[in-house]
C-alpha cells in the first residue's frame, strides 16, 4: 500500500522528480521500471531512501504529459521498457528541450554539491524576475501594464501591451507584444521593466501570429527596423570558419565555397543592427561580400573605428 505524501513532497520537489524522470528515460533511450527504480535509489531527490512505487511512477507520467507535452510510452513487446515517444520534437529544440536541459542540468548540479564551485555560469540580467508574471498573462490571455525605462528616455514610461511571446537572446529575456496605443507589435527587454501589473482585460492572440515565423529572417531580437530580407554573402577566414560551421549564425546558413584559406557562407536574412554587430565582433576574420550597401556600411564603421584609434595616438 502506497504511503501518503509527506511534507517533503512539495511542489518544487515534485517538479524536480518529473524532470529527473524524463532525463533518465531520455538519456537511456529505453529502460525498464526496475532500472528506473535503481537510479531512483541513488538519487538525492529520494529523501526517504525508499523504492519508487509503481503507482507514483504512473502518476508522474501523467503529470509530465500535462506539463511538458512529453509522452512516456511502454514497449510491452520488448520487456516492458519505457521510452520517450516524441524525441524527434525534443531534438529540434523549442521550449520543451530548453526546459528539460535547464532543469536536468540543475538537478545534476544539486546532486553533485562538490562540483558547484567548478561549474561557472554566465550572469543573466535581473529581468528574469518578471518571467512568471508575463507567462501567467500569456497563459490567461490577459493584458499587462508595464513601467518601462527605455535607454532613450530620462524617465520611465507606463503603458499597456498584449504579451504574445517571450524570447531569450544573448542572455537577455524579451517580451514581444502588441501595443494598443501604437497599434503595432513591439519588443521590450525584461531587464528594462521596472514594474508589471496583470490587468483583467482579455486579449485574443491573432490566429496568424507565429513567434518563430515572426523572427524567421532575423538575427537576434531586432525585427521591425525596416530592413528587407536579402541574400547576404560573407567570407570567413581560417580558423574562424570552423567555429561558424560548428555554431551557425542563422538557420539559413549555407556553405557556398570552401578553400584552404577561407569559407564563403550565404544567409537569407534581414541585415539588421544585431546581425551587423555580430559580424563586426569577429574583426578581420569576417568580410562581407554582398549586398554592396551592407558591405559599404560595414566598411564605413571600420574606417570610423580606425580614425578613433589613430586620433588617440596623437
Amino acid at each position: 500500500m502506497e504511503k501518503k505524501k509527506s511534507s517533503k513532497d512539495t511542489t518544487s520537489n515534485l517538479f524536480n522528480r518529473y524532470v529527473w524522470l524524463v532525463d533518465i528515460i531520455y538519456r537511456r533511450g529505453k529502460i525498464t521500471f526496475e532500472e528506473i527504480n535503481e537510479y531512483w535509489q541513488r538519487s538525492l531527490l529520494n529523501l526517504d531512501g525508499e523504492d519508487l512505487p509503481l503507482r507514483t511512477f504512473h502518476n508522474h507520467r501523467q503529470a509530465i504529459e500535462q506539463m511538458f507535452d512529453i509522452n512516456i510510452e511502454c514497449d510491452k513487446r520488448n520487456g516492458y521498457k519505457y521510452y520517450i515517444e516524441n524525441t524527434d520534437d525534443m531534438k529540434r529544440g523549442g521550449v520543451r528541450s530548453w526546459l528539460l536541459n535547464t532543469f536536468a542540468v540543475n538537478n545534476l548540479i544539486n546532486e553533485s554539491h562538490k562540483l558547484k564551485q567548478r561549474i561557472l555560469f554566465e550572469k543573466i540580467p535581473s529581468g528574469q524576475m518578471h518571467l512568471t508574471s508575463i507567462i501567467e498573462a500569456m497563459r490567461d490571455s490577459l493584458s499587462i501594464e508595464v513601467t518601462y525605462q527605455s535607454f532613450w528616455r530620462d524617465t520611465p514610461n507606463t503603458f499597456e501591451i498584449h504579451p504574445y511571446c517571450i524570447k531569450v537572446f544573448k542572455q537577455r529575456w524579451y517580451v514581444i507584444g502588441y501595443s494598443p496605443y501604437k497599434e503595432s507589435i513591439l519588443i521590450y527587454a525584461l531587464d528594462r521593466i521596472k514594474h508589471i501589473h496583470i490587468n483583467e482585460d482579455k486579449f485574443q492572440l491573432p490566429k496568424n501570429f507565429d513567434g518563430e515565423a515572426f523572427f524567421m529572417d532575423c538575427f537576434g531580437i531586432v525585427a521591425g527596423d525596416g530592413h528587407k530580407t536579402e541574400n547576404v554573402l560573407i567570407k570567413v577566414y581560417k580558423i574562424q570558419d570552423s567555429y561558424i560551421k560548428a555554431l551557425p549564425l542563422h538557420h539559413s546558413q549555407k556553405e557556398v565555397e570552401s578553400t584552404s584559406n577561407y569559407t564563403i557562407f550565404s544567409y537569407h536574412i534581414k541585415p539588421s543592427f544585431d546581425f551587423r554587430q555580430e559580424l563586426l565582433s569577429h574583426g578581420s576574420e569576417v568580410e562581407v561580400l554582398s549586398p554592396k550597401w551592407f558591405r559599404d556600411e560595414i566598411a564605413e564603421i571600420i574606417s570610423a573605428q580606425y580614425d578613433v584609434y589613430q586620433s588617440s595616438k596623437k
